[in-house]
Order: C-alpha cells, then structure tokens, then sequence
C-alpha cells in the first residue's frame, strides 16, 4: 500500500508537478533572517492556494460549503500580509507580525487552530537570531504545545495531531548536528504527510466518509510549499505556468480603486475556471463557493470587466462596487466631523448570516450589525471584533451562528475594551431563538445564559445535495441526492425534499413543539415548497406552520422548529 493514503480513504493531495526538471534548481541563497521567514511563508501560502479546492473537498459531509482550504488561506494570507507590512529583518519581529496578523485574520475552526500554531512559534522564536534547526524544531513544540491548549477538548485524528508528529519528528532529527534547515523541513514534511495519511484511522468520522482531515492536510501543504521553496523548487499554479511566491503581492495595500464583489448563480460552474479568468483583471481577488453559486470579491480599475465576465458565465446578483479612494476620504471627513448624539442601548447585538431574508429577519428581532457570513465564507476575528467595536453599547454579545465561527468569536472576545460575551449558536434560527430571550432590563450575564437556553431549545433542520456519494453516521449517501441536516448532523437522504424533511423532523421529534418556520433559500422553487408545507402541514397538523425568504445560498430550505 503507498504510504501516503490508506485503502478506501481519500489520498493526501501530493505534488503533482513534482519531476526531474524540478532538481536542476539551484537552491535560493542561504539566508537565516527575518526576509527569509517571510519569503518561505509566502511560498508556504502559494501552495495552499495551489490545494484550497481539493482541502475544500475534504469535507466529512457531503455537502456544497466545504471551506477549510478557504479559511487557512485567508488566515495565512492575513499573517503573510502582516509580515510584509512588518518589513524587518528581525526574526522576532516578523514572527510577532506574524501571529497578530494570523490572530486577526483567523476564519473558521482551521483557521483559528492555525493562528495558535503561528502564535506558538512565533513565542519561540522570539529572540532568535537565526533560523538553525534547532530553533526551527522548537518552535515546532512551542507550536504543538500553543495549539493543543488553545482547543478545549482536544481531538485526534485532526490538524492537532498533525502538528504534535511534526514536533516530535524535528524535535528527534535536530539532535543530528549536521542537518541543515532545508533537510529539516524534509522530515517536518514527510512527517505530516504520514500523519496525515493516518488520521482516518484515528477518528472514525473520517474514515466512515473516506476522507483524511482537511485542516491536517492543510498543514502539510503549507510545510510542503515552505520546504519546495528552500530546495529551489517552484511553487506552480498548474502543470504548465510556474511562478515563484511573491511576497510584496500579498500586501495589505492595494493599487486598484474600485472595491468590486457579486455573486455568480448558475449550474456546473467552475470555481478555478472562473478564478484564472478574473486574476488579470485586479487583485485582492476572493472565488468561493460550488457549482451553483460562486462569491466574488476583487479590486480592480474596471469593476466592468469582472463583471461582463461574470454575466458571460453565468447570472449575477448582490454587486457591490466602492471607490476605495472615495471611501477613504469620505471616511477621513466623517472622523474630522462632530458626531451627532443618539440614544445608546444598553446591549448591543452583532450577528453572523448569509441571506438579505435573514439578514431583515435579525435586524427586525434587534441585531445591530448582521456580519455577511457564513459557509464558504467565515469572517475573521478582526471582522467581528471590528463589528463589536463599531456599536456604541459598551456591552456586546456576538451570535456566530454557525459552528465553524464560534471559535473565531471566541478569539474575539479578550481583544476588545468593551465588555463582549458569545452565545454559541450554531445555527442562524438558534441565533433567532437566542434574540427572541433578550432583556433589555437585566445584566450581560443574565443576557448571556436565557439566550443560551432559547439557542438550544430550537430545533435546526437543513436541506442541501450531496456533492459525493459517501458514508456518513451509518447513511449511504450518493452524489446529488437531497440531505437532510438535523441540528449539523446528517439523518436523512434521498431523491424527495419533503420526505428528507419529514424524516428530519420525526428524528427531531417535531410533534412536541409547537412551532416550524420553514426559511426558503435562493434555489428554493415555488412549487417545492408548497410541496413541503403541504407534506409537514399533513403529518404535523398541530405545528403552527410559517414560510419566510431567508435567500441563503447552498441549502435550498432551513426549517426551524421551536
């Protein structure tokens, strides 16, 4: 059996393009300073990009909004960013950038377990003044270490223990005087790779779905993008166009004027095609999403061309086009300004969701700031503890609504003067719940605990189609079946809407609540859900039943019971 993927599991993404062309590269200069830590973590950050898709893929649900590649690179490109900003020859410096911009810019679950690993090393590395082997080896512990106890309840099989193999194989191999760095990474490399081949045989999960970790696995590309460029190798796009990492293009400053996002609807579209095609047009460029809907965001000097392209793959909705100069000034204007007194609420409201439906629903209920997010596109912490800081109420609670944003909220919530708690709501109708229990009359904990209760008193059902045939919690799943969610865990599949929803809605045991409101997304059909009101209306007679827009891409209906 190859040593880098187990029988019946998904293979570790390996370097395609690795040949014998590759060694006739001379190795870069030797450098050990703080322009070297910066330029190997740039190549690090191109290969991940190379591999986002394919960590996407990654998923343990079959389902259209895998985002763990997607949100260690925007995790890594904000730490990346802050290091070129930083622009010092300083290891210790550029580590401290390092770990504030990966802080920040943390997305997501992976996201956030790869800022504590950035942070450990950049502990480490401290007073370093040369990256040796052995500092290198330390920081991996340090990283290891940082990251275990950053995670409550620690789970192996995952990114964690990728990272604890790593430190312990470096830690091994650096007691051998004569291995230089780019050795080290040899085995760093090899060891993530091994461990990540592993994992499917240490958490069940994973090998049910036939998948290996997907944060794991994207560990190890970064380690492998870091190792190629210290060997001379190019970090390539694609088999033919090669291209070396270019630390200055990930600077936080742009050139373009005009801050340009939509979205593109249609069927078959491809992420990467679409991608390649908009990457002349501008920088900053973000392609997320699937098949069906594709979120677009670029700064460009001609948000025309973007978007003329995107009309000639498919339908564009939500575009949103800003001068960015303008923006600027405007903003410098308005803070030279006196502002104009208004009443403070007591407690203020941020709260995560995908969906102008959902979004007027949270607002109506009190949310102060709706943050555009979700799947596919988890907001970093430096985006809600930036939401947090722009309410007045010195007293905040912020609802991630989504299981993948808790642990970015949660990062959030010591780095602000105000006083920020998390209600740990995993769904956007548990957030509607918590709301529903506000008291305007009592104190932030109080707050804190009944909406804590009501977030967990709703019932949250989720209709999607499975984007691979796979085993999941004992179901057989095939690709293009419709599946059913129940509070994130899969319980149902199959070619019928209304009967995955019913069997959804009997695992939930709908009959002891009183109330169901199904919320309609953007590929929802009139005649589907009139279907579905009809089949739950019959088999719940006594459920208040209520249908709402709630436009939220991937899942064609939410239904929440209550």
């Amino acid at each position: 059996m190859d040593d880098t993927q187990l029988k019946g599991h998904a293979p570790v993404v390996k370097d395609e393009t690795r040949g014998a062309s590759q060694d006739k590269v001379a190795p870069p200069a030797s450098r050990c300073d703080g322009s070297a830590l910066q330029q190997a973590l740039a190549s690090g950050l191109a290969w991940l990009e190379h591999h986002s898709e394919a960590i996407n893929a990654l998923n343990v649900f079959p389902v259209p909004d895998g985002d763990t590649g997607t949100n260690m690179v925007l995790t890594f490109r904000a730490a990346v960013a802050e290091a070129a900003a930083a622009a010092s020859e300083e290891i210790g410096e550029v580590a401290r950038a390092v770990a504030r911009g990966a802080l920040m810019g943390a997305r997501g679950n992976s996201g956030v377990i790869l800022s504590q690993l950035l942070r450990g090393m950049a502990d480490a590395l401290q007073s370093a003044t040369s990256l040796s082997p052995r500092t290198i080896a330390d920081s991996f512990a340090a990283a290891r270490d940082t990251a275990y106890k950053g995670v409550m309840r620690p789970v192996e099989g995952t990114i964690l223990t990728v990272a604890k193999e790593v430190a312990s194989a470096t830690s091994r191999a650096a007691r051998n005087e004569n291995i230089d760095p780019a050795q080290l990474l040899s085995i760093a490399t090899e060891s993530a790779r091994h461990a990540v081949a592993a994992t499917p045989s240490q958490l069940p999960v994973l090998a049910e779905a036939g998948v290996v970790d997907a944060g794991g696995q994207g560990l190890f590309i970064i380690l492998e993008g870091i190792h190629r460029h210290l060997t001379g190798q190019t970090v390539q796009a694609n088999g033919a166009l090669e291209r070396k990492a270019d630390l200055f293009s990930f600077s936080s400053e742009s050139e373009y004027g005009y801050d340009t996002q939509f979205l593109v609807h249609g069927r078959q579209l491809d992420v990467d095609e679409i991608r390649a095609g908009l990457e002349p047009m501008g920088d900053s460029l973000l392609v997320v999403g699937d098949s069906t809907t594709i979120k677009v965001h670029i700064h460009t000097d001609r948000p025309g061309d973007p978007l003329n392209y995107a009309v000639s793959v498919g339908a564009v909705s939500d575009v949103v086009v800003e001068n960015m100069q303008e923006q600027y000034q405007h903003f410098i204007a308005e803070r030279a300004r006196e502002p104009e007194p208004r009443p403070v609420k007591a407690l203020g409201i941020v709260a995560v969701a995908q969906g102008e439906g959902f979004r007027r629903v949270l607002e109506s209920l009190g949310a102060d700031l709706v943050v555009e997010g979700g799947q596919t596109m988890n907001p970093s912490v430096e985006e809600l503890l930036a939401a947090a800081e722009s309410l007045e109420s010195e007293q905040v609670v912020i609802l991630p609504n989504n299981k993948n944003v808790i642990m970015a909220a949660g990062q959030a919530l010591p780095l602000s003067s105000k006083q920020i708690a998390m209600v740990p709501t995993r769904t956007v109708p548990e957030g509607i719940g918590a709301l529903l229990a506000i008291n305007y009359d009592v104190g932030l904990e109080e707050n804190v605990d009944a909406m804590t209760q009501a977030g967990r008193e709703v019932q949250t059902i989720e209709i999607t189609v499975a984007t691979r045939s796979a085993r999941v919690n004992g179901i057989k799943v095939k690709e293009g079946e419709h599946i059913g969610l129940l509070n994130t865990e899969l319980v149902a599949t199959g070619n019928n809407i209304s009967r995955v929803a019913l069997k959804a809605l009997k695992d939930g045991e709908a009959e002891n609540y009183e109330i169901a409101t199904i919320y309609t997304g953007r590929e929802a059909r009139d005649e589907t859900t009139e279907q579905l009101r009809e089949a739950i209306s019959k088999r719940y007679p006594e459920l208040e039943l209520e249908i709402v827009d709630g436009s939220q891409p991937h899942y064609q209906y939410i239904i929440a019971v209550e």
